[in-house]
C-alpha cells in the first residue's frame, strides 16, 4: 500500500487528538473536584516539559500546554513545597490560598478518584453517542469446519451464524472476538450457540480449550478454533421496484447455485450478477430450509468507467442498530462496565502469566492504533478513544505510587493511623513507583518497536 505525506501526518495528528481528549478529561476531573474542595489550583498542565502556551484565569490558576504530550497534571497549592511557597511569596498565589494538606482525607481521596471517574464518564458518553447514531453491523457468519478439524468434530460441518458465546448474546464479529478474548489462558470448553444456515436448526458447538493461548503474544482467536468468517450469499435487503423484487427474492434467502453452478459466498454471487447485464439467471435458493428455484434478469446499468454491468437490487445481511437517548446512555454505561471488567481480567491474567505481557502497547503502539482507526472511520476512532479512556481510568486506580490509586492508599493509611506517613517514607515509596513505571514504559516501547520491525 502506498502512503502519501498526508497519510503519514494522520498518525501523529490522530494520536494527539486521541490522547489529548483523554488526558484533558482526566485532568479536568481532578481540577473540577479540587475547585469544589476549596483548595487553590496552581497549575493545570496538558503535557510535560517546556510550555508552548500558557495563560491564567481570575483565580490565579495557570493553564499550560506543554511540549511532551504523554500525560498531564493538576498541581495544587502545598505549603510544604518550597517552589510553590516561593511563588506564593511573589504574589502569584493568593495570600488566603487553601493548601492541599489542609483538606480532609475524604476530600483528598475524592480529588484522586475524580480523574479516573472522568475517564469512565467520557467512555459512557462516547458509547452512548455511538449507540444513538447507530452503526451497520454484519451478522457473524462462519464457514463449516473441514474434515477432522476441531469445528467439524464439534458438529459444525456447514455454514452457521453465531448467536451467543458462553451464553452471552452477540450481534457482530467484534462481540464474538470479545467473548473469545475473555477465555484467554483458560481451560475447559467454549460454547458457541449457533444457527445452521442450511437447516435453520439451533444448536450448541462445544470447543475444548487447554491453557488457551497461555503466554502467547497477539493470539489468533478465530483461527485456532478453525473459525473462518464468511459473508454468505444471503439476501439482506431487497430494493423496492428492483429486478430482485420482481423475481420474488426475499430477505433471508440464501443463494446456493446460479445456473447450476454451486456458490456460497456473497462475492461469487455479485460476480455473476455484474457479468450478466440483461441476461436471465436461474438461482437455487434455500428459504427456511426448503430449496426453491427463481429466475431473474439483472438490469443493465453503466458503471463509473463506462462499462455496462448487471444490477439486481440487493444488499448483504447487515442491520443498522440504533437506540434512543435514554437506552443509549444505559447501554453506554453497561458497555463501559464490561470494558472495565475485561481490562481488569486481562491485567490479572498478565500478572499470573495466562496472557502474554507482549500484548501491552506503549506510546508507539498507541500512535499506530490511533492512525489506523482514523483511517478506518470516525466511528471506529471513537470506539478506540472510549476503550483507551477506560484503560487509563483502570490503570490510574491501581495502588501504585505516582498513580491516583497510590494516592488513595496513602490517604487511606493516614485515616487509619490518624496521621500521615513520614515524608521520607512517602518519598522512598514514590521513587519505587517512578522506577516501576519507568520499567513498564521501557518494556511496552520495546514491544511496540518489536511489532513494527
Amino acid at each position: 500500500m502506498e502512503y502519501r505525506l498526508t497519510d503519514w501526518l494522520q498518525y501523529p495528528l490522530a494520536f494527539l487528538l486521541l490522547l489529548g481528549v483523554i488526558v484533558v478529561i482526566h485532568e479536568f476531573g481532578h481540577f473540577w473536584v479540587a475547585r469544589r474542595s476549596g483548595v487553590h489550583v496552581v497549575r493545570f498542565s496538558v503535557g510535560f516539559g517546556r510550555p508552548l502556551l500558557r495563560w491564567s484565569d481570575k483565580y490565579g490558576t495557570e493553564f499550560v500546554l506543554a511540549m511532551i504530550p504523554f500525560g498531564g497534571f493538576v498541581q495544587m497549592y502545598d505549603d510544604r513545597d518550597p517552589v510553590i511557597k516561593a511563588e506564593a511569596a511573589d504574589g502569584s498565589v493568593p495570600s488566603d490560598a487553601l493548601g492541599y494538606t489542609h483538606l480532609s482525607p475524604l476530600w483528598r481521596i475524592a480529588i484522586s478518584l475524580a480523574g479516573p471517574a472522568a475517564n469512565f464518564v467520557l467512555a459512557i458518553v462516547i458509547y452512548a453517542l455511538l449507540f444513538m447514531l447507530g452503526s451497520l453491523q454484519f451478522t457473524p457468519t462462519f464457514a463449516g469446519g473441514e474434515a477432522d478439524s476441531t469445528l467439524a468434530q464439534a458438529g459444525a460441518t456447514g455454514p452457521f451464524e453465531v448467536i451467543a458465546v458462553d451464553d452471552n448474546p452477540v450481534q457482530n464479529y467484534q462481540d464474538v472476538l470479545m467473548g473469545l478474548g475473555d477465555r484467554l489462558g483458560e481451560s475447559g470448553n467454549i460454547v458457541l450457540s449457533v444457527t445452521d444456515l442450511s437447516t435453520h436448526q439451533a444448536s450448541d458447538i462445544v470447543l475444548p480449550i487447554d491453557n488457551w493461548h497461555r503466554g502467547q503474544g497477539e493470539p489468533d482467536l478465530l483461527g485456532s478454533l478453525d473459525l473462518q468468517p464468511i459473508r454468505l450469499s444471503i439476501v439482506g435487503q431487497v430494493v423496492a421496484g428492483s429486478a430482485a423484487e420482481r423475481a420474488g427474492l426475499q430477505s433471508g434467502d440464501w443463494i446456493v447455485a446460479v445456473d447450476g453452478q454451486p456458490i456460497s459466498q456473497w462475492s461469487q454471487w455479485v460476480e455473476y450478477i455484474v457479468a450478466s447485464p440483461a441476461r436471465a439467471l436461474s438461482f437455487a435458493v434455500l428459504r427456511e430450509g426448503r430449496r426453491i428455484y427463481i429466475s431473474a434478469i439483472p438490469e443493465a446499468v453503466a458503471a463509473a468507467d463506462g462499462t455496462v454491468i448487471g444490477r439486481l437490487g440487493i444488499a448483504p445481511v447487515r442491520e443498522k442498530v440504533q437506540y434512543g437517548p435514554l437506552k443509549a446512555i444505559q447501554l453506554g454505561a453497561a458497555k463501559t462496565w464490561d470494558m472495565t471488567v475485561m481490562t481488569l481480567a486481562m491485567m490479572k491474567k498478565m500478572i499470573v502469566g495466562s496472557v502474554s505481557a507482549e500484548n501491552l502497547v506503549g506510546p508507539v503502539g498507541i500512535v499506530k492504533i490511533a492512525g489506523d482507526s482514523a483511517r478506518v472511520g470516525w466511528q471506529f476512532f471513537l470506539n478506540i478513544m472510549a476503550l483507551m479512556s477506560v484503560s487509563l481510568g483502570v490503570l490510574n486506580l491501581l495502588p501504585i505510587p505516582m498513580l491516583d490509586g497510590g494516592h488513595v492508599v496513602f490517604t487511606s493509611i493516614e485515616m487509619l493511623r490518624g496521621k500521615p506517613l513520614s515524608e521520607r517514607l512517602q518519598m522512598s515509596i514514590m521513587q519505587v513507583g517512578i522506577v516501576l513505571l519507568g520499567a513498564v514504559m521501557i518494556f511496552v516501547t520495546y514491544n511496540d518497536l518489536a511489532r513494527l520491525l
